[in-house]
């Protein structure tokens, strides 16, 4: 019997692989020309006199109401030019970045395909860790100088978030900004709801950016995945005996689920724990309603978590 159960297993396996190459093969090949814009580049050379002709080119880069003395201003202050040469050191070929624009590009058109290719800008911010990355449909722009390396001496930012200002991370960025033009928002605003919403963002990106490891996915460090994978039963009891599921207390969201330094459980275990730990268990939930149900990608994205999590058949790993 164990020898029959063991072949089965053996044959999904490598069915489920066979399906997995058929599809990157199929993907590989749908045609993805990228355009590249440098415009950190482009804002630094040109010449103050010169700030109306790119101001008409990329008004959306200067809101209206604005004095033309704060761009004069950080056209020439020290700072920021010591920022753009530490950019152009990190990001004189743009290449690698665009290779990997381009990949997702394409997965993005074999799972939607009604997507546009949209034209990569590369600029230089205000160091907003909150919106490094935006995909905004026939856009994507990319904020280079959070992208250094997380121990770049320019960082003033607590290990947690500058763990991934990493080049890595641009396009894990970019798909959580995609995603929130995907996903349905859940009308529910309990607990439940805000793991599995999470869950779906970190699933998109199982499908497409399918060479990362879970720790580029979420933003760990592959020590933050062991501790989430070697604890999931001991996190699943506490949400479930606490009643936290469907409760609608707000600050659960800050303490599971947003970033932080570490989940606040209360208890000693604190420490030693990463923070968006309800975000890691929403995607576990979710990964099991898609492997234990038919559904398409886009059902999944407008499901409400409720349904998703009844369906799933989720059962945590002793």
């Amino acid at each position: 019997m164990k020898i029959y159960v063991y072949s089965i297993l053996l044959c999904w396996f490598f069915v489920s692989c066979g399906k997995k190459d058929r599809i990157e093969r199929e993907i590989r090949e749908i045609p993805v020309d990228i355009k590249v814009t440098r415009f950190d580049k482009i804002f630094f050379e040109t010449a103050p006199e010169d700030l109306e002709k790119i101001k008409k080119e990329f008004p959306y880069f200067f809101p209206a109401g604005n004095d033309d003395q704060i761009w004069l201003e950080k056209m020439s202050n020290s700072q920021w030019r010591e920022l753009y040469g530490e950019v152009q050191k990190k990001y004189s070929d743009i290449d690698p970045v665009k290779n990997d624009l381009t990949a997702l590009v394409q997965h993005l058109k074999y799972y939607f395909p009604k997507t546009k290719t949209p034209k990569l800008i590369t600029i230089i911010s205000e160091m907003d860790y909150t919106n490094k990355a935006i995909y905004a449909d026939s856009l994507v722009i990319v904020s280079l100088e959070m992208y250094l390396g997380k121990e770049h001496r320019f960082y003033e930012f607590p290990n947690y978030i500058k763990q991934n200002f990493e080049e890595k991370q641009i396009m894990a960025d970019v798909v959580s900004s995609f995603s929130k033009r995907k996903i349905t928002p859940d009308v529910s605003k309990n607990f439940l709801s805000r793991m599995v919403t999470a869950g779906k963002e970190l699933y998109l990106k199982d499908l497409l950016l399918p060479e990362y490891s879970d720790a580029d996915k979420i933003g760990y460090t592959p020590e933050q995945i062991k501790w989430c994978e070697e604890n999931e039963n001991y996190m699943w009891r506490y949400f479930i005996e606490k009643q936290m599921l469907y409760s609608d207390d707000q600050k659960l969201t800050s303490r599971f689920v947003g970033p932080a330094p570490f989940s606040k459980f209360y208890l000693e275990i604190d420490n030693e724990s990463p923070g968006q730990v309800g975000a890691w268990i929403g995607w576990q939930i979710v990964r099991s309603y898609m492997e234990n149900n038919e559904v398409s990608l886009q059902q999944l994205l407008e499901l409400n978590a409720k349904e998703i999590f009844e369906k799933s058949k989720y059962k945590p790993k002793k």
